[in-house]
């Protein structure tokens, strides 16, 4: 079967599934489960013989049952009815309580598929294919298929998770990652910074086996707190041929924002969550659970703050090495807000190079409402004077109209942006902007021209917005009525968080 259709095979059998109430998520949580657990199979036969010991069904308290059986698939395959639930469902909580990338694939894992014979049916799908010797990319398109139609069900709010891959490689070809070096995502989602930059470093280099493995077990580092979104990201990634089955997960659990990392790597890439601020559940004094604005009190932090976006930022800044890149997605509120929000903008101004931003349109990411921006900047060592010398912005927002489905944003789309960006050379820019030329969507803005703004704004636009001025030329309903909803879903946003901050 080709890839298209064995995603088709599975997608239709996930519509079967929402009939019984099982979302899309839920779904592919399972199928992470029983891919995984085929795949230890085939990779413990010939000609692999990995040897991978997984362990005897255990109780309630951890302990293996004497009499029971190994949580291998060949078992799971060979039981139907409520044999196969029973079974099912204690392999899924013996294997949460392993350690490594096992434990973490099957962290709080439970049964979601309560039908034994649609369960059976997706077991009979994947036991069809012989995923090990399947090419890594194809397993990998297999994967990211089902996350992308995941993303889609804006109900599960799956979106949140999945940046949209044109952007991604988009980004990765700016950055140009290289062999040897290490790449981190704080918030890593799915996974697809990491794939871009695996693709680009083996397409763009003839590897030796020292970097071959560098890049398959050394090179990504990354944090995911949401038990799910972590598994698939696993899950993704060794499909693509980096990390162990048995070994040591490369994406940890923990909240990246809690404390200093103790390594600095040469490059981040990275999409942090929207949201603007940090909270935590509290019960209050009348027994009621409600939010209470969450601030991380670092000291290598430039200012102490509940603005989620802007803990990332000054996060990220401390986990590269001098010299080192970071390419980072992040919301029009970092390049305005005042307070704590100049003072970072200040800050990383002085002690990186900020040296271009690209103002991306509504109506591409699975989120609406959204406004964003890749920041593009290289740290460097500390002195007197400021390292940002001068910001180049690339507005590709202004009278740019993309919806999800209809007219989503291209690689094409972002080509001009590439050329204009100059990575083998960002100090030899050309602008497009120019009196002569107003609409030209590349220009040059000096630090001593942003330090005179008000606030140190970052929030630059120069480009005429037809929908104001010609009645003519406006965009295709579908695509207008998708800018609206992104416009009020964004102002209900700021309003909530102003009722919030009222109330306290």
């Amino acid at each position: 079967m080709t890839e298209a259709t064995i995603i088709s095979k599975i997608w239709n059998l996930a519509n079967v599934m929402r009939d019984d109430g099982v979302g899309y998520g839920d779904y592919l949580e399972q199928i992470t489960y029983l891919l995984f657990l085929k795949m230890v199979e085939e990779l413990n036969k010939p000609p692999y013989d990995k040897k991978i010991q997984l362990p005897f069904i255990k109780d309630v308290d951890g302990n293996e049952l004497k009499d029971g059986e190994r949580c291998t698939w060949e078992n799971l395959r060979s039981k139907n009815g409520a044999a196969l639930e029973n079974f099912y469902t204690q392999l899924l909580r013996t294997l949460s309580t392993e350690k490594g990338m096992l434990g973490q694939i099957f962290t709080k894992s439970q049964n979601k598929v309560q039908d034994p014979a649609k369960l059976l049916k997706i077991i009979a799908l994947i036991d069809k294919e012989n995923w090990a010797l399947m090419g890594a990319d194809i397993k990998g398109k297999i994967y990211e298929g089902l996350l992308e139609k995941n993303a889609e069900d804006t109900k599960s709010g799956a979106g949140q998770y999945f940046t949209p891959r044109a952007l991604i490689r988009t980004m990765v070809k700016c950055v140009q990652p290289q062999p040897m070096k290490t790449i981190v995502d704080p918030a890593c989602g799915s996974g697809g910074f990491f794939l871009a930059a695996y693709d680009y470093i083996t397409e763009h280099n003839k590897l030796d086996k020292e970097e071959k493995k560098f890049l398959k077990d050394k090179t990504f580092h990354g944090n995911e707190i949401v038990a799910n979104t972590r598994r698939m990201c696993l899950m993704n990634l060794y499909l693509h041929g980096i990390g162990e089955i048995d070994g040591e997960p490369l994406i940890k659990s923990s909240d990246a924002l809690i404390a200093p990392d103790h390594n600095t790597h040469d490059y981040v890439l990275a999409n942090p969550p929207f949201g603007k601020k940090s909270s935590y559940i509290v019960t209050n004094d009348e027994g009621e659970a409600e939010k209470d604005d969450l601030s991380y009190n670092r000291q290598d932090f430039w200012e102490t703050t509940s603005n989620k976006q802007l803990n990332f930022l000054q996060h990220i800044k401390t986990l590269l090495k001098i010299d080192g890149e970071a390419a980072v997605v992040l919301p029009d509120n970092v390049l305005f807000e005042g307070g704590a929000g100049e003072e970072v903008r200040k800050q990383l101004l002085k002690t990186t190079e900020l040296h271009t931003i690209l103002r991306l349109p509504t109506g591409i990411f699975y989120a609406n409402g959204v406004k964003a921006n890749v920041l593009f900047f290289t740290n460097k060592k500390g002195g007197k004077e400021a390292s940002t010398k001068e910001v180049w912005i690339y507005d590709y927002r202004t009278n740019v109209h993309h919806t999800l489905k209809k007219k989503p944003m291209t690689e094409a789309d972002l080509e001009d942006f590439v050329h204009c960006y100059n990575a083998n050379n960002i100090y030899k820019r050309k602008a497009t902007w120019s009196e002569e030329n107003p609409d030209g969507r590349w220009r040059k803005f000096t630090y001593e021209e942003i330090i005179a703004r008000d606030k140190t704004s970052l929030d630059i636009f120069w480009i005429k917005d037809e929908s104001l001025t010609d009645l003519e030329n406006l965009p295709d309903p579908d695509i207008l009525a998708s800018e609206i909803i992104d416009n009020i879903e964004s102002a209900l946003a700021s309003l909530k968080e102003l009722s919030n901050e009222l109330e306290k």
